[in-house]
C-alpha cells in the first residue's frame, strides 16, 4: 500500500478552499457555487462564484472582482444576480459583463429580488435608541460614554449603540430604487436575528406581494430572557403585519413556501428560554390558517426545511446517531394525521448533509462534510438516497494527504446506557505502536458532534499530528432522543462529565493507547467540561486545553448577556433551588484539586463567556504554580476569525501539546 508523505497541517488546512451553495439555474443543469480562498499574508478571504455542471464536469469561473460575492439569484432573461460590497450586481449567465445595478447609500444586507423582478428586499441598519453621551448631549460631540438603563446592553461581540437592522423593500426596475420603506419603523427590534442570522430570515412569498421576516419583537431585560421568535407577514398592499406564529413560544425560525404558495413551513421550538427544544416541522395553511406540527410525535430535533418542487413532501436535515441526515415527510392529504410513520431517512453513512440546495427532477443539491473533507457539493438521490460529488475543489490537496481512519464505537456509561464514541486515527495508524491520545470535548452545550469539519477543531488535523482524538456524543446532543438531548440542562457537571471519562476509560483500554499520555481539550461548555475535569480527574489526563470556557459560574451568570440560556441550563445564583449546581458544578469550587498543566484562551469581546472567565482560571493556575499559559485574543469574539490569529491558535495548541503530552 503507498504511503501518504504530506499529513494535514495548519497552514495546509488554511489553503482548503471554502465551498458554499449558492443557486441552481432555472433549467436545473448547472449549479453555481462560491469559493472562499484565504489569504494569510493579507488576514482576509476572497470568495468568487462559479458554474459547474450539475452531472459534474469541469467548472468556469463566474467572477473575479475583489470582495465576496453572495445572494445568488437566477433572474429571467437568462441572467445571474448577486450582492457585493453592499450593492446589487446583475451579469450574464457565462459571467460576462458584470453590471453595479444599485447604489444605495451605506449599501445593502440581505438582498433578495422579488419573484416577478418587480420589488427588492433588503435589511439595513437603523438608529432607534439614544445610547451615547452624544446621542443624549449635542452640545458634547466628543462624549463617548454609553448609557443604558435595560439588559442586553452587549450582545455576542458587540455594545448596544441603539441601531438596529430593519427589513426594508423598495420597487426594483432594472436598477432603479423606489423610496425604501422600513416594514419594522421605529421598532428596537432585529432582522436577521442577531447575532448570526442572514437572508434566510427574511422571504418573498412566491407571488411577490408580502414579506416573511423572523424577529423577537421584545427589548432589554424581556429580551435577553425570551427565545421567542416569531414569524411575520408584512402585506405590500394593505402596509399590514400578521404574526404566523402568534401563540408558539419558543423559536420559529427558517420559513419556505411550497411552490404555489399555498402553505409555508417552519421551524418551531415549543418553550420559551429553551433554547435548545426540540425543534418541530410546523406547516400553516395559508387559506385556513390552521398549523399542524408535523414532527410532534417523532423523536428527534430539525435542523432545516424546504418543501419539494411538487409540494407533496417536505424535505429536512437532523442529527441522526452522530452524523447529520436528509430526511422526508410524505405530506397527507389531511396534514393532522402526518405522523412519524410518513417520516423517511433518505440518506445514511457516515458524513453529513449540511446544507440543502435546490430540486431538480427526482435529485436535490446539498453541500456535504465529513471529519477528512470540508464541504463539497453533491446531488441526492431522492429515491434512493445515493450521494454523487458534483464539485471537487479540494481533490488536489486531499489526494496527497493520508486520510485519517474515523470509527464509531459504543461506549457503557455509568448508568447503563449505550454512547456513540468517534475515534479518529492518525494517518498510517499502527495499531501496535503507542499513541499519545485526547478526549475532545464538545461545546453548545448541545450542539451536535457530528460529521462536521471545523477550520479549528479539526479532527484530522490533530489526528494527523499523531495523536488519536475521542470524541464521544455525551448527555445533551442531538442525534439520540429527544431525552438524550435534554439531559444536560441543570446537571452539567454530573452526567456528562461521567460520560466523558466513560469515553476515554473505554478506549484507554486499547493496547495502543499510551494511558500515561492523555489530554483533554475543549471550548465554550467544552471548555467548562476541562476545568470541571481538571478538579476531577484523579490523575487520569497529563495536560488540558480549555477555550473561552466557564471557569466560575457565579461570575459568569452575572455578566453572560443571553440570558435566556444562562437560567434555563443554570439558574440564578441566588436562588436557592440552584445551590447544588453553584457547589458542585461550578469549576471553581474545585481549585483546590488543580494540579495538571493547562492551556488558557480567551476571547477579548466573546461576551457569552466574558473575558474574567479565561483570566480567573489562568490566575488560579498560576497562583498555585502550575505549568500554564493564556492565549488572550483581544479582537476576538467566542471563535476566532481572524485568519493569522487561528494559525497562531493551532501553532500554540500543537505546541502546547507536543511540549506536555
Amino acid at each position: 500500500m503507498a504511503v501518504a508523505q504530506d499529513k494535514m497541517t495548519p497552514e495546509l488546512l488554511w489553503q482548503l478552499g471554502r465551498v458554499s451553495a449558492e443557486a441552481l439555474s432555472a433549467d436545473g443543469k448547472t449549479v453555481i457555487y462560491g469559493v472562499s480562498q484565504v489569504n494569510i499574508a493579507d488576514n482576509k478571504s476572497e470568495k468568487n462564484l462559479y458554474a459547474i455542471p450539475l452531472a459534474g464536469g469541469t467548472p468556469h469561473q463566474l467572477t473575479q472582482t475583489p470582495g465576496a460575492e453572495g445572494d445568488v439569484a437566477i433572474l429571467p432573461g437568462n441572467k445571474i444576480g448577486f450582492s457585493l460590497k453592499g450593492q446589487w450586481y446583475e451579469m450574464n449567465a457565462d459571467g460576462s459583463n458584470p453590471v453595479q445595478k444599485t447604489n444605495v447609500e451605506g449599501g445593502m444586507q440581505n438582498i433578495r429580488i422579488s419573484p416577478d423582478g418587480t420589488h427588492i428586499l433588503f435589511s439595513k441598519e437603523v438608529k432607534v435608541k439614544k445610547i451615547s453621551g452624544a446621542d443624549f448631549y449635542p452640545d458634547l460631540p466628543k462624549s463617548n460614554v454609553q448609557i443604558y438603563d435595560n439588559l442586553n446592553y452587549r450582545h455576542w461581540d458587540a455594545w448596544e449603540d441603539g441601531n438596529f437592522s430593519h427589513v426594508y423593500y423598495a420597487t426594483y426596475n432594472n436598477g432603479e430604487i423606489g423610496t425604501p420603506v422600513d416594514i419594522m419603523a421605529d421598532e428596537p427590534h432585529d432582522c436577521p436575528q442577531m447575532p448570526s442570522g442572514g437572508a434566510e430570515d427574511m422571504i418573498w412569498s412566491q407571488d411577490g406581494k408580502s414579506i416573511v421576516y423572523v424577529c423577537k419583537k421584545k427589548f432589554g431585560k424581556d429580551y435577553a430572557l425570551s427565545t421567542n421568535t416569531d414569524l411575520y407577514e408584512y402585506n405590500l398592499a394593505t402596509k399590514s403585519t400578521s404574526n404566523l406564529s402568534e401563540g408558539m413560544m419558543g423559536y420559529d425560525v427558517a420559513p419556505a413556501f411550497s411552490q404555489d404558495g399555498k402553505y409555508i413551513t417552519w421551524l418551531s421550538m415549543a418553550r420559551d428560554g429553551y433554547e435548545a427544544d426540540k425543534n418541530d416541522v410546523i406547516i400553516l395553511n395559508r387559506a385556513t390558517g390552521v398549523k399542524t406540527n408535523l414532527t410532534r410525535s417523532w423523536d428527534g430535533t430539525a435542523s432545516a426545511v424546504r418543501f419539494s418542487n411538487d409540494g407533496k413532501k417536505i424535505y429536512f436535515l437532523a442529527v441522526v446517531k452522530g452524523t447529520e441526515q436528509l430526511l422526508e415527510i410524505t405530506l397527507q392529504k389531511d396534514l393532522a394525521q402526518t405522523t412519524e410513520k410518513h417520516i423517511r431517512q433518505i440518506t445514511n453513512g457516515d458524513f453529513d448533509i449540511s446544507e440543502m440546495l435546490a430540486q431538480t427532477g427526482n435529485t436535490l443539491v446539498v453541500s456535504r462534510t465529513d471529519m477528512n473533507h470540508a464541504a463539497e457539493l453533491f446531488t441526492v438521490d431522492l429515491q434512493k438516497g445515493a450521494v454523487v460529488a458534483i464539485t471537487n475543489v479540494n481533490k488536489a490537496t486531499y489526494d496527497k494527504i493520508g486520510m485519517c481512519k474515523v470509527e464509531k464505537r459504543w461506549v457503557k456509561t455509568t448508568d447503563g446506557k449505550e454512547m456513540l464514541t468517534w475515534v479518529i486515527f492518525p494517518p498510517n495508524f499502527d495499531p501496535a505502536k503507542k499513541y499519545p491520545t485526547l478526549l475532545y470535548c464538545q461545546g453548545g452545550p448541545q450542539s451536535a458532534l457530528s460529521q462536521f469539519y471545523s477550520y479549528r477543531w479539526n479532527f484530522q488535523l490533530m489526528a494527523s499530528q499523531g495523536y488519536i482524538v475521542v470524541a464521544p456524543n455525551r448527555r445533551g446532543m442531538p442525534g439520540h432522543g429527544v431525552e438524550w438531548n435534554a439531559a444536560i440542562s441543570k446537571d452539567w457537571g454530573g452526567q456528562p462529565i461521567r460520560d466523558y471519562l466513560s469515553a476515554i476509560d473505554e478506549v484507554s483500554k486499547e493496547s495502543y493507547v499510551d494511558k500515561s499520555r492523555l489530554g483533554a481539550v475543549g471550548a465554550s461548555y467544552g471548555g467548562y467540561s476541562v476545568y470541571m475535569l481538571a478538579g476531577v480527574h484523579e490523575n487520569r489526563f497529563k495536560t488540558f486545553i480549555a477555550h473561552d470556557g466557564l471557569f466560575d459560574l457565579k461570575s459568569w451568570y452575572g455578566t453572560t448577556e443571553e440570558l435566556w440560556f444562562a437560567s434555563w441550563d443554570i439558574g440564578a445564583y441566588w436562588d436557592a433551588a440552584n445551590a447544588n449546581t453553584y457547589q458542585h458544578f461550578n469549576p471553581s469550587e474545585y481549585a483546590n484539586k488543580w494540579h495538571t498543566p493547562i492551556l488558557i484562551i480567551q476571547g477579548g469581546i466573546d461576551f457569552r463567556v466574558p473575558i474574567e472567565q479565561g483570566l480567573q482560571a489562568f490566575q488560579l493556575a498560576q497562583l498555585k504554580g502550575i505549568k500554564s499559559k493564556l492565549l488572550y485574543f483581544p479582537e476576538e469574539n467566542h471563535w476566532v476569525l481572524k485568519p493569522q490569529n487561528a494559525l497562531a491558535w493551532q501553532r500554540e495548541f500543537f505546541s502546547w501539546l507536543k511540549e506536555t503530552l
